[in-house]
């Protein structure tokens, strides 16, 4: 028999949880983690500049310095897995006043997540950075850590309610405490990462950043995993002690 206190702690921790994962998720696979604000463009010789940045950008080699470029002078936002930037839909439009813009994205593919990063954005003589090369690889495996700690720890909560048991119950609120953590790093590494890139690129004049919605749905997953698991922890703990108590009055 469940005591009602423990039902609905473990209630509210599922719904945190469920939020928790979905906040994440969509996270994960949208692009507006850090966004560019760029001043319009005027005169025919700086379009075709920008239509090279954009070409390149879509259809060329993956280099990290075209790409960042392109962000900068185009709109653009950045996520874990993909790279956009916001662009006119019709050719002539550097003639309009308010020409239709349309976001145009790529994404990267698992080979481009372990490129290294080098010192000098785009310059493989410059030497490999590893600080930010490794902060890079952390902000995409994290979140993939984070989901698969919170799919575990509902599988054995699945098994665990088909059981009619509370026993694993401190054993899913510390996977959730995991998750927590590995969501924290995660925004952790990749504002790190921004900042360094910030560092050793020269952005040009008038251009400005800012954190995008995706970031703060994965920085509010993090908190709402903790709460999930301190609740489990809560309910494992006070059913243990409980049980214990009732054990032993038995006993007398």
């Amino acid at each position: 028999m469940v005591d009602n206190r423990y039902a609905t702690a473990l209630v509210i921790s599922c719904v945190l949880s469920v939020l928790a994962t979905v906040y994440l998720s969509v996270a994960v696979g949208t692009q507006h983690w850090y966004q560019y604000t760029s001043p319009p463009v005027r005169g025919e010789a700086n379009v075709s500049e920008l239509r090279s940045l954009h070409d390149e950008f879509m259809e060329g080699e993956f280099d990290e310095k075209t790409y960042s470029d392109t962000l900068f002078r185009l709109n653009g936002t950045i996520g874990l897995w993909w790279r956009c930037v916001l662009v006119p839909s019709h050719t002539h439009w550097y003639k309009e006043s308010d020409p239709k813009m349309v976001m145009k994205c790529v994404s990267f593919t698992l080979t481009q997540q372990f490129t290294p990063k080098y010192k000098g954005p785009g310059n493989h003589n410059s030497g490999e950075d590893m600080l930010r090369t490794y902060l890079w690889r952390c902000q995409f495996l994290l979140p993939i850590i984070s989901l698969g700690l919170v799919v575990l720890a509902g599988l054995i909560g699945f098994c665990a309610c088909l059981c009619h048991s509370l026993t694993p119950t401190l054993g899913i609120g510390m996977l959730h405490l995991l998750a927590g953590l590995c969501t924290l790093a995660t925004v952790c590494c990749y504002l790190a990462g921004m900042d360094l890139l910030h560092r050793v690129s020269v952005l040009p004049d008038k251009v400005d950043g800012s954190l995008g919605w995706s970031l703060y749905l994965a920085l509010i997953s993090s908190p709402l995993h903790m709460m999930a698991a301190a609740l489990l922890v809560w309910a494992a703990r006070s059913h243990s002690q409980n049980y214990y108590r009732m054990t032993a009055y038995r006993v007398a």
